[in-house]
């Protein structure tokens, strides 16, 4: 194996047909499948998770859900032209790495391991809260839900990217079916001043609940926007993964925009309607901003228990649908960044048989469950809301690096290679990149200025501090001439060379 010098002090090794031919996946989806896989990656975030916001008040996580709305708008129109012009695997590391040289890419696609290594933990976390209202089992048990939702569908994505898409369009469309019964079923119980509103401030100046609503929009003012930001981010995160199914996709160029355009608007639909439905019936605002199970409550308080814990075993599909579509998200963005060579080779090698990357499966599912326990025991006495709370801020982080990082490729995307083929043009342009960096820099800064979670939001800073090391000592000198780093070097066209 010979050593090519790179610009950017990085080497790449060459290697023979065989690297790729142990590293080949297959094709398989469509416009529809794409659809299926992005709004199933988003769509727990409707059942769990959102619903920490309404701590600060609905009238803060509505505005909060208004300025994610538009931040994701701008990041999937500018995915929806960056995708199909580079339909690597890669998704934002491919973004970056053309746009910014190979360093640019590796810590864009450090910032969007982070995001999927650790969404699943927080959606199987959410799982395991559901089964344990429902089976009433204590919570010591949850460890183990844990491990048997990462080993059902770990095994789920080995077997063949065709299983993959055909369980994540029918959990998906089993979810958005929950989702519609929910809403039809809340319209005559809702009752919006009494039960949204039910969040005042007291004479100390903290907020207490107001038994028969009519509390103010924002109790904790402008603070409970900022704080709301990264739960109503949780309506949309990881719709941004499709890219990462490019080398799946029949068509990637042509089916890739449809895909993701369908899906931001489906998610904004479906998240706008959960936060005004399950926050205007009982037990509103004030008894879900903690809850690991919120739609659950909320069949309860229309159903009664025994209908609810019915309805609550379909609604568990949502969960699924996001932890099976986000397993799949994972496995392609460690695979890719393995076979370029900015991770360990060995991991992106395919089944012989199936295609489907198992050792980046394998290793992803692992490090998630990692992180799940350490903080198990490191919060042994808190409540689980304050640990699922603590890997979705976390998550959150690592998204919103990734965000401003594929912004910033989208603009000098534009200005640097104008002339590379385009087969979809995001109408926001540059200013939907520009709206996206700013929102995404504001939810930062507010989680890293906020008490409640700045310490885990700072260990993950400092973990991905620790892999950009790994990088500048090791990985750089490591890389492989993968389709992403040719239409880097190449800028699209061969035999043009940075």
């Amino acid at each position: 194996m010979s050593e090519i010098k790179g610009t950017h002090g990085v080497s790449y090794n060459t290697v023979d047909g065989q690297y790729f031919e142990r590293r080949g996946l297959r094709r398989y989806a469509g416009v529809f499948s794409l659809w299926a896989l992005g709004v199933g990656a988003v769509i727990s975030g409707d059942f769990s998770g959102w619903n920490f916001g309404l701590a600060f008040g609905w009238g803060s996580m509505f505005v909060a859900t208004i300025l994610i709305s538009i931040m994701y708008l701008g990041l999937t129109y500018s995915i929806a032209e960056m995708s199909p012009a580079l339909p690597h695997t890669g998704g934002a590391y491919s973004f970056a790495r053309s746009a910014m040289g190979p360093w640019g890419g590796f810590i864009t696609g450090i910032a969007e391991n982070i995001e999927y290594i650790l969404t699943p933990a927080v959606i199987v976390f959410f799982i395991g809260s559901y089964v344990e209202a429902i089976l009433g089992t204590p919570s010591s048990f949850q460890p183990f839900y844990w491990l048997a939702g990462y080993l059902i569908f770990l095994g789920m994505n080995l077997f063949g990217v065709e299983l993959s898409f055909k369980v994540t369009v029918f959990v998906t469309l089993v979810a958005l079916a929950v989702l519609v019964i929910f809403f039809v079923s809340a319209i005559p119980h809702a009752d919006f001043g009494r039960w949204a509103m039910n969040i005042g401030v007291g004479p100390d100046g903290t907020l207490i609940e107001l038994p028969d609503g009519g509390g103010p929009w924002f109790p904790d003012g402008y603070h409970g926007v900022l704080g709301a930001l990264p739960f109503a981010v949780w309506l949309f995160l990881a719709i941004e993964q499709l890219p990462l199914a490019a080398e799946e996709s029949v068509d990637p160029r042509r089916d890739m925009p449809k895909g993701i355009r369908l899906g931001i608007f489906t998610l904004i639909l479906t998240g706008f309607g959960v936060l005004f439905f399950n926050a205007s019936i009982g037990p509103g605002s004030w008894g879900l901003k903690e809850s690991g199970e919120p739609l659950l409550d909320g069949f309860r308080s229309m159903y009664g228990t025994s209908i609810a814990n019915l309805l609550a075993l379909a609604a568990i599909l949502g969960l699924i649908a996001s932890f099976h579509a986000i397993m799949y998200a994972f496995g392609r963005q460690i695979y890719s960044l393995s076979r370029a060579g900015y991770l360990p080779k060995g991991l992106s090698i395919t089944h012989g048989k199936h295609k489907t990357p198992h050792a980046a499966l394998i290793a992803g599912s692992a490090v998630g469950m990692a992180v799940m326990l350490a903080i198990w025991f490191l919060y042994p006495d808190d409540s689980g809301s304050l640990i699922g709370a603590t890997l979705l801020n976390m998550a959150v982080f690592g998204a919103m690096l990734s965000y401003i990082y594929q912004a910033i490729s989208f603009i000098l995307l534009r200005i640097n290679m104008p002339d590379i083929e385009r087969p979809y043009r995001s109408p926001f342009g540059i200013p939907g990149a520009v709206a996206t960096m700013l929102i995404g820099l504001v939810t930062i800064y507010f989680q890293v200025t906020d008490p409640a979670f700045r310490t885990p939001v700072i260990a993950t800073a400092c973990y991905y501090a620790i892999m950009i090391l790994y990088f500048a000592v090791f990985g750089r000198h490591r890389l492989v001439l993968s389709p992403e780093e040719e239409f880097a070097m190449t800028k699209g066209a061969p035999g043009h060379s940075d």
